[in-house]
């Protein structure tokens, strides 16, 4: 499975893929995409009815500047899982702070969507809200650049973070308000949500009020903006409980539509703004906020100088799935609903962080990566995945991990899980061998003649370094029994 995935990696994600046009009888870019965003198991529904040579004249016009993607290949080794009947797959509809939402993907605050065209596109592509690019009264001019990506090995296109130096929209905070409530009218079953951002009392409070007269579901606020120009605004406010607190409680006075604070990760205790917010009123939580970073890109600098900025992207997640479960483990905040924010880029990740409590995830930077398009694969994996486990709603796998984490102390301590060696996809790389050696616990003998591993079980601890750096996925775990004394 690992290298369909990898040589799917490759492909370039064309737009208007000449793969496909040239196939004729399927959508070969629509099923490598599928395999892409960990949908293997469906890439088939795409490619049913092409035969050989249809595949071979894909492969053929792939425009990738190495060498063609291997579909052929990839098509051979796809599992042979049956193809499920995609209408009699579980609905993902759910309510979020009393809202009804047809899905959990929403559009999260940012540059995907900060005008009209941009959100109807998205709206008709299948994602079920919004978050509008937040809102202010104060002018803003962006930089240039202002994005900047962190690669693996100097690749191009792909990265794994993202820096991110924009600030909020560079609209007039009336012609938002008027986009707010035409997409509204236009598309009466989609949420839309306002993110407004204020300096004053007087700021919040003006814009949460239009927000509510533009016909908005929700307001969020934005308290976690790290780069904001301006003093006493973004990360500023969200750092300080009391003026989490004072500024929830200024907004919830003002509307009667649902109020959802947006929590920086730029802190060490996220649970203490958020009780701020939830001793304030709100009806739900969003986190997190881009990360506070520096990175330095080749052509990143702007006119020969440099500043710390918002970081996001795939990296992030693990933070943010932190953040979420420190929240949703807290007496009183675990009475609130979650919106989460974060490195969500499939159906998986999303996954992770609704079983962790969350009624809907925001996506920013798969979408600035990909494009609107992986809605589809975002929908149709966590169907699947509902269908396979036999869930038929939503609401069931909203934090049903949360029972499993425990303080550390409280882990057991007294039974060990080995790694088990599978010879027939092991290629004799050793590089289980040299991290064992030099980063574990010297467990792993190579044997250079036959290019084999074998585990030395008497200094083996379960760590699972080895299992973790396998390329090939030889290394698997064996059943959990009790440490020798």
């Amino acid at each position: 499975m690992l290298h369909i995935q990898e040589e799917a990696a490759r492909c370039l994600l064309c737009n208007d893929a000449p793969c496909s046009k040239a196939c004729g009888k399927g959508d070969v870019a629509r099923a490598i995409r599928a395999v892409r965003f960990d949908n293997a198991s469906l890439a088939r529904l795409w490619i049913a009815a092409c035969s050989d040579s249809d595949l071979e004249a894909a492969e053929s016009a792939c425009i990738h500047y190495d060498k063609p993607i291997r579909i052929r290949e990839i098509v051979k080794a796809l599992p042979e899982a049956s193809v499920p009947d995609i209408s009699s797959l579980p609905k993902l509809d759910i309510d979020f702070c009393g809202i009804h939402c047809e899905n959990p993907f929403f559009l999260a605050s940012s540059a995907v969507c900060t005008n009209y065209e941009m959100v109807a596109r998205a709206f008709d592509a299948g994602w079920a809200g919004v978050f509008y690019k937040t809102i202010c009264l104060q002018e803003i001019k962006e930089v240039s650049p202002r994005f900047d990506a962190v690669h693996a090995n100097g690749s191009h296109g792909t990265f794994f973070g993202f820096r991110n130096m924009e600030q909020l929209s560079e609209n007039p905070a009336d012609m938002d308000f008027e986009i707010l409530s035409r997409l509204k009218h236009d598309y009466p079953n989609k949420v839309v949500i306002a993110s407004i951002m204020g300096q004053a009392d007087s700021d919040w409070m003006e814009l949460a009020i239009k927000a509510q007269e533009a016909g908005c579901d929700a307001v969020e606020l934005n308290f976690s903006c790290p780069q904001m120009k301006h003093a006493g605004m973004g990360s500023d406010v969200g750092q300080s409980p009391e003026l989490v607190t004072y500024y929830t409680d200024l907004v919830k006075r003002c509307v009667h539509i649902p109020v959802i604070p947006k929590m920086t990760p730029n802190l060490a205790h996220i649970s203490e703004p958020a009780m701020g917010a939830y001793l304030a009123g709100a009806d739900a939580i969003s986190a997190i906020n881009t990360i506070k970073s520096v990175t330095l890109g080749d052509e990143s600098d702007v006119n020969g100088r440099q500043t710390g900025s918002g970081y996001s992207g795939k990296a992030v997640k693990p933070i943010a799935l932190r953040h979420i479960l420190a929240m949703a483990k807290t007496p009183g905040l675990n009475k609130l609903q979650f919106s989460g924010i974060g490195g969500i880029e499939t159906w998986h990740d999303a996954l992770e962080f609704i079983r962790l409590g969350c009624r809907n995830v925001q996506v920013c930077t798969a979408v600035m990566q990909y494009g609107y398009r992986i809605i589809d694969d975002l929908i149709l994996g966590l169907k699947a995945y509902m269908a396979k486990r036999g869930v038929d709603r939503l609401d069931a796998l909203v934090g049903e991990i949360l029972p499993q984490f425990l303080l550390p102390h409280d882990l057991d301590r007294d039974t060990v899980v080995y790694p088990k060696f599978d010879m027939a996809v092991c290629v004799g790389c050793g590089r289980c061998a040299i991290s064992c050696a030099d980063g574990g616990h010297q467990a792993i003998i190579f044997d250079p003649a036959t290019r084999r591993p074998r585990m030395d079980g008497s200094k083996c601890v379960g760590c699972h370094l080895c299992r973790l750096v396998c390329p090939t996925g030889a290394i698997s775990s064996t059943k959990r029994v009790t440490k020798r004394l």
